[in-house]
Parts: C-alpha cells; sequence; structure tokens
C-alpha cells in the first residue's frame, strides 16, 4: 500500500471539475484508499456516471454544503477563482488544492511514479507502458489523457508501488510531481499562449529533467536533438531510443508495414538482436512509442513476452486515429491531432493505409496556435486529398488574434490545393455525403468538436 501519512489530514474531500479525465482518476484512488469524496461538475458525462457507481456523490451544478463538510477542496485548472464553491471554500476557510498539486501529493505517496512527457504521443505511451505492466501482473496504479478499453476508462487502481501517470507540460503542471522514472518522447513548439518561446519550452524540460533522484531512470528519443541535451541535467540512469539514429540503446530495424499500416520491427539492444515486435497501431512515430516503451520496461525487467503481447492488443487510445465505422464503403477515423506535427504523423499513417482517396475534416484548436502556427498547419494538410477546414475551436480563448479559418484556407489555395471552408457541420456532412466514394478514408482531425462529424456522417 501506498504510504498516504502527507495527504492522511483531508479525510473529507470535495472537487470541483470531478468529471475531468485527471480528477476522475484521483477521485477514484482517494476513494479506494478510504477518503470521503464528494464533487461537482457542470455536466453529467461517462466519467460522473462510473463515479457515482464507485458511491462518489456527484452533483451536476453546485454543492456548497458539500463544500462546508470538506477538510480541503481541490479544483481544476478549468475552474475560476469566482467559482460559488471556491468562493464558499474561501469563506470558510477550507484550503483550496489546484488538481496538479494535489496530484503532486499522490506521487509522493508512491515509491515509484512513472512519468510520461512530451509534447507528442503521451496518451498512446502512457497506455503501452499500462498495459505492459498489467501484463506482466505488476498490478500499477495508472492515470491516462483518454479512454482506454483495457481500464474500461482512463485509470486504474493498484495495489503496487507503481504509479504510471501522463505529465503535461502546459503550464509547467509536470513540475509539481516526484518522478522516480521519466521518458520523454520529443520536445516541439505547443503550447505557446503560455510558454512564448522554444527557449523556454525547453527549460521546463530541464527542469523537469531535474526532479529525478540520482537513482532514477530518464528514457529519451535519440532522434530528437533536443531531448538527447536532457542528459546532462541529471545523474540518473540515462536510456536512449530511436529509429534514425543507430547510436542509441534501443534501437528499430528492418521494418515492414502490413496492408492496415501496423508495423512490424526487430529491436536492437546496445546493437545486439533483443526481439522482434509487431503492433496494432499505424505510423513511424508509433514505433518510437514502443521503443521508449520497451527500453523502459526492459530496465524494470519485464519479460519481453508480456510486452510482446501487450503491444500486439494495443489498438490504440480513444481519438488516436481511431476507427469509428463505414460510410458508402468508405472508412471513417476520428483523430485528436491539433499540432502541424501531429497532423503529419497522422498523414503519413493514413497514406500507408489501402485506400482510394483521402479526406480531411480539420477544426483548428485555439486562435494563438493557428495564427502562431498557420504556415505549418497549411503545409502538414497538404498530405490529404481533399481538405475540409471547420472553424476555430475557442476552447480558453477570446479571438484577439485576428485570425480565422478562412486564413487557412486561403494560404492552402496559395500552395496549390483546394480546400474548403464549411463552417456548418450540416452541411459539411452533406457535403461529404455527395463527394465521398468507395474505399475513400475520411479523416475527422481536431481536439474540439469536430468528433461529432463521423458520428453524423454514420448516422
Amino acid at each position: 500500500m501506498p504510504n498516504i501519512e502527507n495527504i492522511k489530514k483531508y479525510k473529507n474531500v470535495h472537487m470541483i471539475g470531478i468529471g475531468g479525465v485527471s480528477m476522475s482518476g484521483i477521485a477514484a484512488i482517494l476513494t479506494n484508499w478510504g477518503f470521503n469524496v464528494t464533487g461537482s461538475d457542470w455536466a453529467q458525462s461517462e466519467s460522473t456516471e462510473k463515479l457515482d457507481s464507485m458511491g462518489i456523490k456527484v452533483t451536476i451544478g453546485h454543492n456548497i454544503e458539500d463544500v462546508a463538510k470538506a477538510d480541503v477542496v481541490i479544483y481544476s485548472a478549468a475552474i475560476k477563482q469566482d467559482d460559488i464553491e471556491m468562493l464558499e471554500a474561501k469563506r470558510l476557510n477550507i484550503p483550496t488544492i489546484e488538481r496538479a498539486d494535489f496530484l503532486g501529493e499522490i506521487t509522493r505517496c508512491f515509491k515509484d511514479t512513472i512519468c510520461i512527457s512530451g509534447t507528442h504521443g503521451k496518451t498512446t505511451t502512457t497506455s503501452m507502458v499500462s498495459l505492459c505492466f498489467i501484463e506482466a501482473m505488476q498490478n500499477p496504479s495508472i492515470q491516462v489523457g483518454a479512454y482506454l478499453n483495457a481500464l474500461d476508462g482512463n485509470y486504474k487502481v493498484g495495489t503496487s508501488e507503481h504509479f504510471i501517470i501522463e505529465a503535461c507540460e502546459y503550464v509547467e503542471s509536470f513540475l509539481k510531481f516526484s518522478p522516480k522514472a521519466e521518458i520523454i518522447l520529443n520536445i516541439d513548439n505547443d503550447h505557446l499562449d503560455y510558454f512564448k518561446t522554444f527557449e523556454n519550452i525547453k527549460n521546463a524540460f530541464i527542469k523537469y529533467t531535474k526532479l529525478l533522484p540520482d537513482d532514477g531512470l530518464l528514457v529519451i528519443n535519440g532522434d530528437d536533438n533536443n531531448c538527447l541535451d536532457l542528459a546532462h541535467y541529471t545523474k540518473a540512469t540515462v536510456l536512449t531510443y530511436g529509429v534514425n539514429n543507430e547510436n542509441v540503446n534501443f534501437n528499430a530495424k528492418n521494418i515492414n508495414f502490413d496492408n492496415d499500416g501496423f508495423p512490424e520491427f526487430d529491436v536492437y539492444k546496445n546493437n545486439e538482436f533483443y526481439e522482434k515486435f509487431k503492433l496494432s497501431v499505424n505510423g513511424k512515430h508509433n514505433i518510437l512509442n514502443a521503443l521508449s516503451c520497451i527500453a523502459l520496461c526492459d530496465y524494470y525487467c519485464i519479460d519481453k513476452k508480456f510486452m510482446q503481447i501487450a503491444l500486439k492488443k494495443f489498438t490504440g487510445a480513444h481519438r488516436r486515429f481511431e476507427f469509428k465505422g463505414k460510410f458508402n464503403n468508405a472508412s471513417i477515423y476520428d483523430d485528436y491531432g491539433h499540432h502541424p506535427t501531429e497532423i503529419l504523423a497522422t498523414s503519413t499513417s493514413v497514406n500507408m493505409k489501402k485506400h482510394n482517396k483521402s479526406w480531411v475534416v480539420f477544426q483548428p484548436h485555439t486562435y494563438s496556435r493557428t495564427q502562431k502556427l498557420l504556415d505549418d498547419f497549411a503545409n502538414a494538410l497538404l498530405n490529404f486529398d481533399n481538405v475540409i477546414v471547420l472553424d476555430i475551436y475557442a476552447a480558453r480563448e477570446i479571438n484577439t488574434y485576428n485570425v480565422s479559418s478562412k486564413d487557412l484556407v486561403n494560404k492552402i489555395i496559395s500552395l496549390g490545393k483546394s480546400a474548403k471552408y464549411i463552417p456548418n457541420f450540416d452541411e459539411c456532412v452533406s457535403y461529404l455525403k455527395d463527394n465521398v466514394k468507395e474505399n475513400d478514408i475520411v479523416l475527422t482531425l481536431g481536439a474540439g468538436t469536430v468528433t461529432q462529424i463521423g458520428p453524423m456522417l454514420l448516422k
């Protein structure tokens, strides 16, 4: 059992935004450890229903009575300081703790917190590592950023000292954790609304690397020079992996893709044949994700056969190039990609599958990202045969950037590719119905509401 001394004083915990991906996982862990947990959320969801079924009292809307009974109030980053429940907690002098800070407290309850971070691929890699540990009967606790079939959710409460979590760099929240092991997948230009410059992103990862104890583990991408540089900032054991760089500890060779675009490859450890692996997810980027997982699991002495079984079983996390069904014999996929690097990786995956023509329905995510990376987005979308762009999904922002989806469409057209701006979802669906042919691939892409288009088409 993990050591919960440092949080024992909070017998009654109230959580605002309890249905969130990370918040629901924290709620389940605390309940399992014998804490009394209540929570509120603005809307009912699969997540709040699951918490309900575990006996956790969830209010849709506000519940200031539950706040009054709490020893601590945990709130997600989306909650404003003038929220009714936050104001009540302050009025009653009940301590309030932001989600990432509290998750940091939980990481200190475990002897072995394994953090998976990087700009892209965190959810997939956290899923891969989790499945390998489960297959090897290590019984870890897990927090991952998307629904995983194997967990029937996005978290698992285990009994061992292993805590496997997805560690996000946004607002530097990963600096609040206490990792024993870290995988750093890549360092790219993202979240510039917060970081402003690439240098600041790099510095955040340096600070994060320095959190490792001397007897810890750092696994880094040898194909990414910014990652390789991090080895200078720790005394922990460093393991490298790569596809292009052969001067690494774990290297993939003899890569073949089947008709579905699923790779099979040989892994070499320190230049000696290690084992053959087959994945059930697409793309070269997933070979890199798998290599990072293999390097970490090898260090933890997990048997190769458990890794092979787990990696073969893994068919992807929710919204990661996820197959949604067929319409007029065309295949529909949905993907969360909202950064040019992710779009390039996904378009490569599409092109490795046998198909007729490809269609992308892209919904840009946030004005700041669209404005900063407009040219990169346009270039990344050129890899699809047909491009449709929806309105920008604002998320947390107001459009002070003077940018619109029309700017992106015009940019794509200026690069010699036709593209359509269709802001209305119904119009978009009827346009696809009239134009998509047999054996085409339709991909809905973005981190917002674009995910509704596939089901509308399938209806």
